[in-house]
């Protein structure tokens, strides 16, 4: 079992990760702005719950795929920087307010995308692979996974929600269509940024 240092470890591993600006974040802020909390809902329970999962199934094996097949992490690599490339093509072009025609085709992500988006979000790997090789234990591995896994769902839903929260509170701000354009190129832009490290070396 892990001790209380561990643990205290692990939580504050788990707050530090989530609540930091990383892919997540930045769309469900971005969402917040866009469609507001109640309707962002199904994408922070998307990555809460799909973010757990992964962390189970990284600590059950699923790591070792790549030191036996290392194409498969460059597979992962190039895919997870074109979908966010597309990501942040979407959010650049989202629609204002009032501009009916494109608002139409609007929508924010639902549950079942946001889940599947963690598999191709660089920042979730990092996280879930370390979070497994510092805080499972080789002496009580199923427990400690277990544990691990749970203290993420516990502290990743209400972090990721507080993005969510700040971007309703812009809406007053950006509810002018053009400071609202301006939000979504910047954070479209930020979004691309968040790929250096992929591409140079650091994931």
């Amino acid at each position: 079992m892990l001790t209380a240092e561990i643990f205290a470890a692990l939580v504050a591993f788990a707050f530090v990760s989530s609540i930091t600006p990383g892919p997540n974040n930045l769309m469900l802020m971005t969402s917040g702005v866009n469609f507001g909390f109640a309707r962002t809902i199904p994408h922070m329970l998307g990555v809460s719950c799909g973010f757990t999962l992964m962390i189970v199934l990284v600590g059950a094996g699923l790591a070792k795929v790549f030191e036996l097949y290392p194409i498969a992490h460059t597979v992962l690599k190039y895919a997870s920087c074109a979908y966010l490339l597309y990501l942040a093509w979407k959010i650049a072009t989202s629609a204002a307010p009032g501009e009916k025609k494109l608002a139409d085709k609007s929508r924010p992500m639902t549950f079942i995308e946001a889940a599947l988006f963690q598999w191709v979000n660089p920042k979730a790997w990092t996280m879930a692979l370390t979070a497994v090789s510092a805080y499972t234990l080789p002496a009580d591995p199923i427990v400690s996974l277990l544990v691990v896994a749970a203290v993420f769902g516990a502290i990743n839903l209400p972090t990721v929600g507080s993005w969510t929260l700040l971007g309703t509170q812009l809406r007053g701000l950006l509810s002018d269509p053009k400071r609202l354009r301006i939000f979504n190129v910047t954070m479209a832009l930020i979004l691309v940024a968040t790929l250096y490290p992929v591409l140079f070396g650091a994931y």
